[in-house]
Protein backbone atom coordinates (compact mmCIF):
# COMPACT_ATOMS: atom_id res chain seq x y z
CA UNK A 1 0.00 0.00 0.00
CA UNK A 2 1.50 3.35 -0.95
CA UNK A 3 2.45 5.97 1.59
CA UNK A 4 1.03 9.48 1.54
CA UNK A 5 3.58 12.29 1.73
CA UNK A 6 3.27 16.04 1.46
CA UNK A 7 6.17 17.91 -0.10
CA UNK A 8 6.98 21.61 -0.02
CA UNK A 9 8.81 23.08 -3.02
CA UNK A 10 10.45 26.46 -3.49
CA UNK A 11 12.77 28.35 -5.82
CA UNK A 12 14.24 31.85 -5.87
CA UNK A 13 16.91 31.61 -8.58
CA UNK A 14 16.47 31.66 -12.35
CA UNK A 15 13.02 30.99 -13.80
CA UNK A 16 11.38 30.12 -10.49
CA UNK A 17 8.08 28.86 -11.95
CA UNK A 18 9.89 26.70 -14.53
CA UNK A 19 12.14 25.29 -11.78
CA UNK A 20 9.09 24.24 -9.77
CA UNK A 21 7.42 22.75 -12.87
CA UNK A 22 10.59 20.78 -13.67
CA UNK A 23 10.90 19.48 -10.12
CA UNK A 24 7.26 18.34 -10.15
CA UNK A 25 7.82 16.61 -13.48
CA UNK A 26 10.89 14.82 -12.09
CA UNK A 27 9.13 13.75 -8.87
CA UNK A 28 6.13 12.55 -10.90
CA UNK A 29 8.44 10.29 -12.91
CA UNK A 30 9.88 8.51 -9.86
CA UNK A 31 9.07 4.79 -9.99
CA UNK A 32 6.35 3.84 -7.51
CA UNK A 33 5.28 7.45 -6.98
CA UNK A 34 2.37 9.56 -8.17
CA UNK A 35 1.56 13.21 -7.58
CA UNK A 36 -2.06 13.34 -6.39
CA UNK A 37 -2.62 17.09 -6.24
CA UNK A 38 -0.61 20.30 -6.39
CA UNK A 39 -1.29 23.69 -4.83
CA UNK A 40 -1.29 27.03 -6.55
CA UNK A 41 1.96 28.96 -6.73
CA UNK A 42 2.75 31.59 -4.10
CA UNK A 43 5.41 34.27 -4.07
CA UNK A 44 6.99 34.78 -0.67
CA UNK A 45 9.32 37.19 1.04
CA UNK A 46 12.63 35.47 1.80
CA UNK A 47 13.76 34.26 5.23
CA UNK A 48 17.39 34.11 6.34
CA UNK A 49 20.22 34.89 3.91
CA UNK A 50 18.20 34.84 0.68
CA UNK A 51 17.76 38.20 -1.04
CA UNK A 52 15.18 37.51 -3.75
CA UNK A 53 11.58 36.39 -3.30
CA UNK A 54 10.68 32.73 -3.61
CA UNK A 55 7.97 30.96 -5.52
CA UNK A 56 6.51 28.17 -3.36
CA UNK A 57 4.01 25.35 -3.71
CA UNK A 58 3.08 22.09 -2.00
CA UNK A 59 1.93 18.75 -3.34
CA UNK A 60 0.56 15.43 -2.19
CA UNK A 61 2.53 12.38 -3.24
CA UNK A 62 1.63 8.70 -3.14
CA UNK A 63 4.85 6.72 -2.95
CA UNK A 64 6.22 3.26 -2.29
CA UNK A 65 9.43 4.77 -0.86
CA UNK A 66 10.28 4.94 2.84
CA UNK A 67 10.93 8.41 4.27
CA UNK A 68 14.72 7.93 3.98
CA UNK A 69 14.46 6.64 0.40
CA UNK A 70 12.20 9.55 -0.57
CA UNK A 71 14.60 12.07 0.96
CA UNK A 72 17.45 10.54 -1.06
CA UNK A 73 15.40 10.79 -4.30
CA UNK A 74 14.41 14.41 -3.61
CA UNK A 75 18.01 15.43 -2.87
CA UNK A 76 19.10 13.75 -6.12
CA UNK A 77 16.52 15.80 -8.04
CA UNK A 78 17.77 18.99 -6.35
CA UNK A 79 21.35 18.10 -7.29
CA UNK A 80 20.51 17.30 -10.93
CA UNK A 81 18.71 20.63 -11.17
CA UNK A 82 21.81 22.48 -9.93
CA UNK A 83 21.15 22.97 -6.21
CA UNK A 84 24.33 23.89 -4.39
CA UNK A 85 24.37 23.41 -0.62
CA UNK A 86 26.62 25.74 1.34
CA UNK A 87 27.67 24.27 4.68
CA UNK A 88 26.60 26.41 7.61
CA UNK A 89 24.42 28.65 5.43
CA UNK A 90 20.77 28.04 6.20
CA UNK A 91 17.87 29.55 4.27
CA UNK A 92 19.97 30.91 1.44
CA UNK A 93 19.06 31.27 -2.22
CA UNK A 94 18.43 28.08 -4.15
CA UNK A 95 17.37 26.98 -7.59
CA UNK A 96 15.10 24.33 -6.03
CA UNK A 97 14.22 23.10 -2.57
CA UNK A 98 12.15 19.96 -1.96
CA UNK A 99 11.16 19.26 1.65
CA UNK A 100 9.17 16.38 3.12
CA UNK A 101 6.55 18.12 5.27
CA UNK A 102 4.52 15.07 6.35
CA UNK A 103 4.85 11.34 5.68
CA UNK A 104 1.69 9.41 6.59
CA UNK A 105 1.27 10.35 10.26
CA UNK A 106 4.84 9.40 11.12
CA UNK A 107 7.21 11.30 13.36
CA UNK A 108 10.82 10.79 12.25
CA UNK A 109 13.80 12.25 14.05
CA UNK A 110 17.20 11.26 12.75
CA UNK A 111 20.40 13.13 12.05
CA UNK A 112 19.45 13.60 8.38
CA UNK A 113 15.65 13.73 8.47
CA UNK A 114 12.97 15.25 10.65
CA UNK A 115 9.27 14.68 9.90
CA UNK A 116 7.09 16.63 10.31
CA UNK A 117 9.36 19.32 8.94
CA UNK A 118 10.56 21.27 12.01
CA UNK A 119 9.89 24.73 10.50
CA UNK A 120 6.47 23.83 9.09
CA UNK A 121 4.32 25.49 11.76
CA UNK A 122 6.39 28.70 11.68
CA UNK A 123 6.26 29.41 7.95
CA UNK A 124 3.23 30.82 6.10
CA UNK A 125 4.99 30.20 2.77
CA UNK A 126 4.72 26.49 3.58
CA UNK A 127 1.35 26.52 5.36
CA UNK A 128 -0.64 28.45 2.72
CA UNK A 129 0.05 26.05 -0.17
CA UNK A 130 -0.15 23.03 2.17
CA UNK A 131 -3.56 24.17 3.43
CA UNK A 132 -4.74 24.18 -0.18
CA UNK A 133 -3.94 20.47 -0.69
CA UNK A 134 -4.23 19.15 2.88
CA UNK A 135 -6.38 21.45 5.06
CA UNK A 136 -7.62 18.68 7.36
CA UNK A 137 -4.37 16.71 7.65
CA UNK A 138 -3.38 16.49 11.31
CA UNK A 139 0.06 17.57 12.47
CA UNK A 140 1.14 14.48 14.46
CA UNK A 141 3.03 16.48 17.07
CA UNK A 142 0.86 19.58 17.46
CA UNK A 143 -2.47 17.75 17.34
CA UNK A 144 -4.04 20.33 15.06
CA UNK A 145 -4.94 20.43 11.39
CA UNK A 146 -2.91 22.29 8.77
CA UNK A 147 -5.71 24.88 8.60
CA UNK A 148 -5.60 25.39 12.36
CA UNK A 149 -1.82 25.66 12.27
CA UNK A 150 -2.04 28.28 9.52
CA UNK A 151 -4.65 30.27 11.48
CA UNK A 152 -2.35 30.24 14.53
CA UNK A 153 0.80 31.23 12.60
CA UNK A 154 2.62 34.32 13.83
CA UNK A 155 4.78 34.58 10.69
CA UNK A 156 4.54 38.14 9.35
CA UNK A 157 6.49 37.61 6.11
CA UNK A 158 4.45 38.42 3.01
CA UNK A 159 3.07 35.54 0.93
CA UNK A 160 1.07 36.35 -2.21
CA UNK A 161 -1.02 33.98 -4.35
CA UNK A 162 0.22 34.13 -7.95
CA UNK A 163 -2.30 34.17 -10.78
CA UNK A 164 -2.48 30.96 -12.83
CA UNK A 165 -0.61 31.05 -16.17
Amino acid sequence: MPHRAFIGVGSNLGDRKANIAESLDRVGKLAGSRIVRTSSLYESEPHGNAKTWFVNAAFELETDFSPAQLLKKLKAIEEVMGRKRVKGKKWGSRIIDLDILFFDSEVVSSKTLKIPHPELAKRRFVLLPLAEVAPQVMHPELGQTVSQTLAASKDTKRVVLLPPN
